[in-house]
């Protein structure tokens, strides 16, 4: 496996978490989101639009967020997705989670600190 679909394999279990991130800035649409995923990771990783639109549509059955129709007066309307207050406790819990996940991962691998 290449190095880039281990790390590709990684940020797939943290999508949901990694969008949450993305719109406790602000509501956003998304082509906008996956610019801003792809810009923070500084064109590391790039999500691909079936993997968040299928994110987004889980988020919003499970009541994280909430879409809505925007109103542009120019182009095609957009639709906007805005993290809810459970949303906001999912990404507090998701980044505990991975914070834990990633102190053992460091045990196991003997990178306590610093690398060798």
């Amino acid at each position: 496996m290449s190095t880039r679909d281990a790390v590709s394999d990684l940020i797939r279990g943290n999508i949901d978490a990694i969008i949450l991130c993305t719109l406790s800035d602000g509501d956003s649409y998304g082509y906008e989101i996956l610019k801003e995923i792809a810009a923070t990771s500084r064109g590391e990783y790039e999500m691909k639009e079936p993997s968040l639109y299928t994110s987004l549509k889980r988020l919003e059955r499970q009541g994280f967020v909430k879409s809505y129709w925007g109103n542009e007066t120019q182009g095609a309307r957009r639709k906007y997705y805005h993290m809810t207050d459970q949303g906001a406790q999912e990404l507090s819990d998701a980044t505990e989670r991975w914070i834990n996940v990633r102190n053992i991962i460091d045990r196991l691998l003997k990178q306590e600190g610093g690398a060798r």
